[in-house]
């Protein structure tokens, strides 16, 4: 992945600094790694070490990207992801950090596993981070000891793929053991859905998949909204909003009474009308919407209605993969894809400008971690260098991921990451 040396002056890159900071060009030296000097002291700095200049006009410089929400059921042993794996196959497509669900073998909701294992050496690596379990199991019966996974390490609380039974949400948050840490919710009942797994609409009935109704993320959400209302003090954060029902429920609300709201991206590139029959990313929780739903994500994304974009990583092993779509787990992998698929659909083809592609996959996702705003800063390794034109094969990716339900892997991207300052980083 590392495309360029670790020492290296870049001339006339484009930096992304801070959030609500426009991008300025200029000449940088990367020094063993780290972020050295800008401008005439990049220059001299750089003579000084005998580094030639490399043209690096086309190029963008800004924080590694934030993931909120992805799930790994077997960090260690995993056949379709390690926590090795992750780590570094997360880097090298530019997240330098990687919230990691309760969802996992066994379920994360004690106070011991909330101490992920970091890799050590002089390979890149994101860093990974633990969400606490909001019910025991995630079984939604009873509350997991909120308090002791929060004094071990855990981020926040979050839940499974639906919305926990409300008179238990209502209990845990009115407790407040989690005190100003976010508690993540996804708007979706198992029970509406009808075991449906494409959303319901035209295209969907044409390809004759059962069909999840808008009622399984409306009616929850409604009840999420309510709660976020009557309860302001807690920091309740939506996952993975997925249809333009749910968009104009959370717009209505006003901006200081609205809860931080995640989409996954492949929810932002992907829908029934677009994706062939036998394509991977059919069977994804929540459902995968019409065009519609897509172009209303992307517009409450550009309007801040949304605030971040999440990965929502979920491997499967190639036997898993084999089964029939309507018997394996839902879910599609891979962050190598989010950069360059996002660059172009939101970029290129809509005008974005690059900043506001950090502010929902960096800056956006730290907010909903409750985590300060990754900035760029003289000595800093939490950085990534972005090619937009750069071609290039994800089969040829030495640091991909385990997982074998990719959706792109087989096709040719625009857009790469050349280098990154991770490895090494305290």
């Amino acid at each position: 992945m590392v495309l360029i040396g670790s020492s290296q002056l870049l001339n006339q890159v484009q930096l992304l600094e801070a959030p609500g900071q426009p991008p300025r060009r200029c000449d940088l030296l990367i020094e063993a790694g780290a972020l050295a000097a800008t401008g005439n002291e990049a220059r001299q700095r750089a003579d000084e070490l005998g580094l030639p200049g490399l043209d690096a006009s086309g190029w963008w410089l800004g924080p590694a990207l934030v993931d909120p929400h992805s799930v790994l059921e077997q960090p260690q042993g995993g056949r379709a992801e390690t926590l090795q794996s992750l780590a570094r196959s997360a880097a090298a497509a530019g997240y330098g950090t990687v919230a990691l669900l309760p969802q996992a073998r066994p379920w994360r909701d004690r106070a011991e596993a909330m101490q992920l294992p970091q890799l050590a050496g002089d390979q890149a690596e994101a860093l990974m981070l633990p969400w606490g379990s909001f019910s025991s199991g995630g079984a939604g019966l009873e509350l997991a000891p909120h308090g002791d996974q929060l004094d071990c390490g855990a981020l926040g609380l979050a839940e499974a793929a639906t919305m926990p039974p409300l008179a238990l949400l209502e209990r845990g948050l009115r407790l407040a053991e989690m005190g100003e840490r976010p508690v993540l919710i996804a708007p979706r009942s198992e029970e509406f859905s009808q075991a449906g797994f494409v959303r319901e609409g035209v295209e969907a009935l044409r390809l004759g998949w059962p069909l999840d109704p808008l009622l399984s993320e409306t009616m929850p959400l409604v009840c999420l909204l309510a709660l976020a209302e009557s309860l302001p003090q807690a920091n309740l954060r939506l996952m993975n909003l997925s249809t333009a029902a749910g968009v104009a429920l959370l717009a209505e609300r006003p901006a200081h009474q609205r809860p931080l709201a995640t989409v996954s991206w492949w929810h932002l590139v992907a829908d029934c009308g677009s994706l062939a029959p036998v394509a991977e990313g059919w069977r994804v929780q929540p459902s995968l919407g019409c065009r519609a739903d897509r172009e209303a994500l992307i517009a409450a994304l550009a309007s801040g209605v949304l605030t971040a974009v999440a990965v929502q990583h979920h491997p499967l092993d190639t036997e898993e993969q084999l089964l029939p779509l309507d018997q394996r787990k839902p879910g599609v992998a891979g962050h190598r894809f989010v950069l360059p698929v996002l660059w172009q659909e939101l970029v290129v083809q809509r005008g974005w400008a690059a900043a506001d592609l950090w502010r929902v996959l960096c800056w956006g996702p730290a907010q909903v971690l409750g985590l300060a705003a990754p900035l760029l800063s003289t000595g800093s390794r939490d950085w990534i260098l972005f090619d937009p034109e750069r071609r290039w094969h994800p089969w040829e990716e030495p640091d991909a991921s385990l997982a074998a339900n990719q959706p792109l892997r087989g096709q040719e991207l625009t857009g790469r990451v050349l280098a990154t300052g991770l490895a090494g980083r305290s």
